[in-house]
């Protein structure tokens, strides 16, 4: 038998085994996971995607406009790891809801986290539904102020929204019966959506991340006023570099080191040259998805 195969495998056929054996060898290599966290801005567009991961244990912030978000992820993530541990939510609008209906359509998530405010948009509709679709169902955690996730090295609190404030902001909702608990997803509320928006401190013992998601000048005093911020190695700029992505104040207190902005083309302007001026001012280094595509640190 052994002969018989021999006798039909010409040198070049069997280089050309022996290359896709090595090159299959070295894909599987290369596509285990990194055993240091890596963190990861997706360029996504006009949107936020931010990747967290480290071996086998991932959380995904948000999905930007568009099915993209698959695309990093399959850039970044085992080809054979099919569930996300956690997904965030920072706010309901479409350019960072979109991309994680695709998501759930692809992966199995464990715990889906999300401030309870919703609208009325179909891409909303549809996302609550793939939730609910799943099975198991993800635990779904509506985080506030003062929550900690811990990961060994790796301590993730949340800045915002602080309850009391959030229960007051709800429509027809007191804070007495206002029922913010888990499993709460879509209350309405006349306020810009992007006021309820979740954020993030990433910390590490020699390294510190501030996401802010669009949680842009109209709430950064309430967060000021509510944390003790330290300062941080690196931002993500609120809102895509908007003109009122960021207050003065707020920067000069955190002192960022670095600035990413997800950022894509959009008739907004973003990133505006008010906020360009303004990092540039305290000599943050800028760093844009529409100009370098994935941002990746490893930490």
């Amino acid at each position: 038998m052994f002969d018989l195969l021999k006798s039909k495998l010409t040198p070049k056929l069997l280089l050309g085994a022996l290359l896709s054996l090595a090159l299959l060898v070295w894909a599987t290599v290369f596509s285990f996971p990194h055993q240091r966290w890596q963190l990861v801005f997706c360029n996504v567009d006009q949107g936020d995607a931010i990747l967290l991961s480290r071996g086998s244990e991932q959380m995904l912030i948000d999905g930007g406009p568009n099915e993209n978000v698959l695309a990093c992820l399959g850039r970044h993530l085992p080809f054979y790891d099919r569930t996300i541990e956690m997904v965030a939510l920072t706010h309901p609008e479409a350019d960072h809801l979109t991309g994680l209906i695709a998501v759930l359509e692809k992966y199995q998530v464990e715990y889906f986290l999300s401030s309870p405010v919703g609208n009325q948009s179909d891409a909303f509709s549809t996302l609550l539904e793939k939730i609910k679709k799943q099975s198991p169902m993800p635990k779904v955690i509506n985080p506030y102020e003062g929550d900690k996730i811990k990961f060994d090295n790796l301590e993730i609190v949340v800045l915002w929204p602080e309850k009391h404030w959030l229960a007051n902001q709800l429509t027809n909702c007191e804070l007495s019966n206002c029922p913010l608990k888990e499993r709460i997803l879509g209350m309405s509320t006349e306020r810009k959506l992007n006021d309820f928006s979740l954020v993030f401190l990433l910390r590490w013992p020699k390294f510190t991340v501030l996401l802010m998601g669009d949680a842009d000048s109209r709430v950064q005093e309430e967060i000021m006023v509510d944390n003790n911020l330290p300062k941080v190695n690196l931002l993500k700029f609120p809102h895509h570099g908007s003109k009122t992505g960021l207050r003065e104040d707020f920067l000069a207190l955190i002192k960022p080191k670095e600035a990413v902005i997800s950022v894509g083309r959009n008739s907004y302007g973003h990133p505006t040259a008010e906020a360009l001026e303004l990092l540039d001012k305290y000599k943050v280094e800028i760093r844009r998805t529409d100009l370098e595509g994935d941002i990746e640190y490893i930490y």
